[in-house]
């Protein structure tokens, strides 16, 4: 495909953000592993039809990613950095799902709060809109390294305690477990890739233009009722996502 023909003006969307995508793209395509270097400004420039300083502010925002680093005299080096493969499987935890890739594994809560259940909560938790439940804000790390951030919900009368004792335990799991539910499974996954927010990426420490993948997802009991209703946001050159059936 024509490099600037991917480039589009006049929408919305800056060029040096569309340009920065773009070589996200190509470095997780493998299309620069044999110099192992991004190609000089003067050829990107060339390539998509800009200037200089629009490819200079492109390559600025991957570098605050982690994804490449200037070498004066050198030029722009990829930094090698293996994504961590976690799977989505019928029983999808967290630390498990990771195993041995990270050393240490934690699971923050930012925030917590009680609200009536509406719409795809209500409706994904399967219970009568208006009745309460229990919103939580966490942030999953790797070796100190966010990895995800997620917005889930639990019905309040069968789990009203669940963000103390998540904050006790620092596991979904664990808390379950201390309020009389040993097991859960996956009910459903839905994927989707787009753009990351502001706040996503404050909380993943993400540069502006930074691809997140979003899954929508429901735990269930062993009997098939809902428990847990999440929105899970995965930085994606950090995570590659595994469906286990």
């Amino acid at each position: 495909m024509n490099a600037k023909k991917a480039v589009e003006r006049q929408t919305g969307v800056a060029l040096w953000r569309q340009i920065a995508d773009l070589i996200r793209l190509s470095i997780s395509n493998g299309d620069y592993d044999q110099m192992g270097m991004v190609p000089p400004e003067t050829v990107l420039a060339g390539q998509f039809g800009v200037n200089r300083h629009t490819v200079r502010s492109a390559l600025a925002a991957l570098a605050d990613e982690g994804l490449v680093h200037a070498i004066q005299g050198r030029g722009t080096m990829i930094q090698r950095k293996e994504r961590l493969s976690f799977p989505i499987s019928r029983r999808t935890r967290f630390s498990q799902g990771l195993g041995d890739q990270a050393r240490e594994t934690e699971a923050r809560l930012l925030a917590h709060a009680t609200l009536p259940a509406a719409g795809e909560v209500a409706t994904g938790l399967k219970i009568a809109p208006g009745r309460t439940c229990i919103r939580m804000e966490l942030v999953s790390s790797a070796d100190g390294r966010p990895v995800s951030c997620s917005t889930s919900y639990f019905p309040m009368d069968r789990f009203p305690h669940m963000a103390e004792q998540f904050e006790g335990l620092g596991s979904i799991t664990k808390a379950f477990a201390a309020q009389g539910l040993a097991d859960y499974v996956r009910v459903s996954t839905e994927l989707v890739a787009r753009h990351a927010n502001a706040d996503e990426l404050m909380l993943l420490r993400l540069s502006p233009g930074a691809i997140v993948i979003e899954a929508t997802a429901i735990n269930a009991d062993p009997g098939g009722v809902p428990v847990q209703f999440s929105r899970t946001r995965f930085a994606a050159d950090r995570v590659k996502l595994k469906i286990e059936t």
